[in-house]
């Protein structure tokens, strides 16, 4: 008998689905190009690119523009905001109705954020605001409308958490005296500018030059107008103030970066009326107070730093810390939390 001799005709494959399982492994987009996120709008995506013309000669010319995206597949759920950098594959060109794909969001150097408050949202969801700001703008009228300290207290807080530095840009002097208002932040040491309509905007633009900041403020206190008169073609829509509500209009419906003439951007936000912080803790805030932290460890496990029990008193009390800074400390904390448990 002789050895059967098999063939191709005898493998039997039976149909449906291969076995082959699916890579995980994703392409480096070496060639892809950098890119500056400056506006998001429905899913697309705005970014500033900077990149030579002609590959790595050394006479390549840098061309600039502004380049329309969409997210790519396989970043999931990762979000995109005004200040990412990003890089960007695909039709780069520019040129009108081409769209790139982000392939990879960088590492940021901060993160501005808010959550859900009672007064505006319910949902309890966290908004992040801005990425890789250097400068938080806190921009307060003085007067049409009149200032909300609990609002400026909550921003400041939010400034903490995402360690940016915050500056405070009073508008609207000619209305009314900043004296009262810089009062009540002089113990925070935080940095102030006061401005009023067509005066000088020249110690503002030495604070803003060379920095990513971004504006923050409740409607209708000055935030476009300052916006335009620092980028001349920024044309930003400006609002006016209800003079029954005292409450503004909202004119900016999303974050936009514009470029500073002189160097540097600023993100114009829109106006908010409430800035949720359930997302920052205790913790965060007390950081800020570094001549406080030593004060809090003869403190009560799980102390509010706002009850009776609290060490702080004492720490102040016997001139460890200024007792005024002790104040600053418990009245943010009351924005973060304004019904403490009992200790």
């Amino acid at each position: 008998m002789k050895r059967r001799e098999y063939d191709e005709d005898d493998v039997r494959v039976r149909p449906g689905k291969g076995s082959r399982p699916r890579t995980r492994i994703r392409p480096a987009h070496d060639d892809a190009v950098e890119g500056f996120v400056v506006a998001v709008d429905r899913g697309r995506y705005t970014s500033l690119v900077e990149a030579a013309e002609g590959g790595r000669k050394k006479r390549a010319k840098p061309s600039r523009r502004l380049v329309v995206a969409m997210k790519a597949r396989e970043l999931g759920r990762k979000g995109i905001i005004v200040g990412d950098r990003v890089a960007l594959v695909g039709d780069v060109s520019g040129e009108p109705d081409a769209l790139a794909r982000i392939v990879r969001v960088e590492p940021r150097t901060s993160m501005l954020r808010r959550s859900a408050d009672d007064t505006e949202d319910t949902d309890g969801i966290e908004r992040p605001v801005v990425a890789n700001a250097d400068q938080l703008v806190i921009v307060t009228a003085l007067a049409e409308p009149p200032p909300r300290p609990r609002m400026i207290d909550r921003i400041l807080v939010a400034a903490f958490d995402a360690d940016i530095e915050p500056l405070l840009c009073l508008t609207k002097s000619d209305l009314a005296a900043p004296d009262e208002l810089l009062a009540l932040y002089e113990p925070l040491g935080v940095p102030h500018v006061v401005v009023h309509k067509g005066g000088s905007l020249d110690e503002l633009r030495d604070h803003v030059a060379g920095k990513v900041s971004v504006l923050v403020g409740h409607s209708g206190v000055g935030k476009s107008t300052l916006v335009n008169a620092l980028v001349p073609d920024a044309n930003r829509a400006v609002s006016h103030v209800n003079a029954v509500t005292g409450r503004g209009r909202h004119t900016s419906t999303s974050a936009v970066a514009l470029e500073l003439p002189e160097g540097g951007w600023i993100i114009d936000t829109p106006g908010v009326r409430s800035f949720g912080l359930a997302h920052v803790s205790v913790e965060t805030v007390l950081a800020a107070f570094p001549d406080l932290i030593e004060g809090t460890v003869n403190c009560p496990k799980g102390c509010t730093h706002r009850g009776p029990d609290c060490a702080l008193d004492a720490w102040a009390a016997e001139g460890h810390a200024d007792p005024a800074r002790l104040d600053s400390l418990r009245r943010l904390l009351a924005t973060r939390d304004p019904d403490p448990s009992p200790e």
